[in-house]
């Protein structure tokens, strides 16, 4: 019977409110705010925490400009900024010390969440570490203003509009609008997750009842292990190792053929996948040894003369949490650094 009700008030709701604007801005934020609220009421959503999360609410300019500054689109030149500058600054120090200390501290829970989802704990550990320093970052923004914001903005009215609405739905379970701060973007938690991956992939790690990614060390690091085994970890492998390349090797001649439909300038830098074996019978050596029939793609991103790898489609679910070959990289030489 609630569901028919649901169905019914959505269907309502459908019928008098107006349809969405071709912009955003045609109407006023606070005409706007009341569609979100009406969708959230919609699916179920308390009107104590649709009140609770939208009181006093006005946009930000703040989020409005940093949005705007953002890069739209696939750039048009085909040089890239080398790896080698960004690894320096984010495979530094303090994060390798950090995440030692992360490792060596949490290793009951790691044991328990790697024997579960077949995650390597170092690889969970570089993720916390990357995304909010091991918890000390995780940003300010008010998420029910940001998100707001940025549905009104249309400049991704689908995506934050959505999001929005999985706030109120994370707020529902109990978490207080102090609690739900994070990211311009919409990003919270010590894994820096949206709200629609909170409530699919967010799990409880200790058994409390409560999948807290703000301050449970559990549940953050269950969480992280649960969206790479959603996103298709291979429990076993690597990430990637090391490669040795014969002089004048030529990697463009192993340039892939495929054209990922995401991220297409982060996939097109990686080589056609061939096995291990292919690989050594031309000349490329695993610094690790790895299975002969492991599928792996080669990778030389400051070109010829520099540091090389082999990577494995583990590598791509790295690239599911952030598509940046920067990011990517930075996360598996990081967890490297984490166990040496």
């Amino acid at each position: 019977m609630k569901l028919i009700r649901l169905l019914a008030a959505a269907s309502a709701i459908a019928l008098a409110l107006p349809t969405a604007p071709a912009a955003a801005q045609d109407m006023s934020f606070d005409s706007y705010l009341q569609i979100l609220m009406a969708r959230a009421r919609a699916e179920g959503v308390s009107e104590a925490t649709i009140s609770r999360m939208t009181a006093g609410l006005t946009p930000s300019s703040r989020v409005v400009q940093l949005d705007r500054g953002q890069p739209g689109g696939s750039s048009s030149g085909s040089g890239f900024p080398p790896l080698a500058p960004y690894i320096a600054t984010h495979v530094d120090d303090a994060r390798i010390n950090g995440g030692r200390r992360v490792f060596a501290s949490a290793q009951d829970d790691l044991r328990r969440i790697e024997r579960d989802y077949g995650v390597p704990g170092e690889i969970l550990t570089a993720i916390w570490g990357h995304e909010t320093a091991y918890g000390a970052v995780r940003g300010g923004f008010d998420l029910s203003q940001a998100l707001a914001t940025l549905a009104w903005e249309g400049r991704r009215r689908d995506l934050f509009s959505d999001e929005f609405v999985a706030l109120m739905k994370v707020a529902d379970k109990g978490y207080s609008r102090s609690d739900l701060v994070g990211s311009w973007a919409g990003a919270f938690g010590n894994p820096q997750f949206l709200p629609s991956v909170y409530l699919r992939l967010a799990t409880d790690g200790d058994g409390d009842g409560r999948a807290n990614i703000f301050t449970n060390r559990a549940d953050t690091l269950a969480s992280i292990a649960n969206y790479f085994r959603d996103a298709g970890w291979r429990a076993g492998q690597p990430w990637g190792v090391r490669a040795a390349i014969p002089n004048g090797f030529s990697t463009a001649r192993y340039a892939s053929k495929l054209d990922s439909p995401v991220c297409s300038r982060v996939h097109e830098r990686h080589s056609q996948y061939k096995t291990i074996r292919e690989w050594r019978d031309l000349g490329v050596q695993p610094q690790v040894p790895l299975a002969p029939d492991t599928l792996v793609s080669l990778f030389q991103p400051d070109g010829p003369g520099t540091p090389a790898w082999l990577l494995t489609t583990n590598y791509r679910v790295i690239l599911e949490y952030n598509c940046s070959n920067y990011y990517a990289m930075s996360v598996g030489l990081l967890a490297d650094e984490i166990v040496r």
